[in-house]
């Protein structure tokens, strides 16, 4: 009989979760400006929960501007040029570590790697962001 009030309260829990998990489904197929849309408006409704007045302003200027202006096609190939930078970037960060380790200059080398991982790293964001 103690089972009854267990199977209740699990019944409850899948019958309140499954619509937010059909939501979270639902917004893994958004791309492009649709996407876009959908991160400043969330960005805005936590703004807004905050009484961030001057975050609100910026959002609602953003969102309003990517409705005017953002196409898929265009925000594609901003995406694409940002990734080319970020190669581009990278490349020279390398050309900098490798300069640095013909001189032998253990500062300089350490300094080199570590603004080469952050090109990196920023790449690997810009390739992600590809696929958004």
């Amino acid at each position: 009989m103690k089972t009854l009030p267990f199977l209740a309260a699990l019944t409850l829990c899948c019958a309140v979760s499954a619509p937010l998990l059909a939501a979270d489904q639902d917004t893994a197929d958004i791309k492009g400006c649709e996407a876009k849309r959908l991160a400043i408006s969330n960005q805005l409704d936590q703004a807004r929960a905050q009484g961030n007045s001057a975050q609100q302003t910026g959002l609602t200027k953003a969102l309003d501007e990517n409705k005017a202006n953002c196409t898929d096609a265009g925000l594609q190939k901003e995406r694409e040029n940002k990734v080319l930078d970020a190669r581009h970037e990278v490349a020279k960060r390398q050309a900098d570590l490798d300069k640095a380790m013909k001189k032998g200059d253990s500062d300089k080398i350490n300094s080199r790697k570590d603004k080469l991982a952050e090109s990196r790293k920023e790449l690997q964001q810009a390739l992600d962001e590809l696929d958004k």
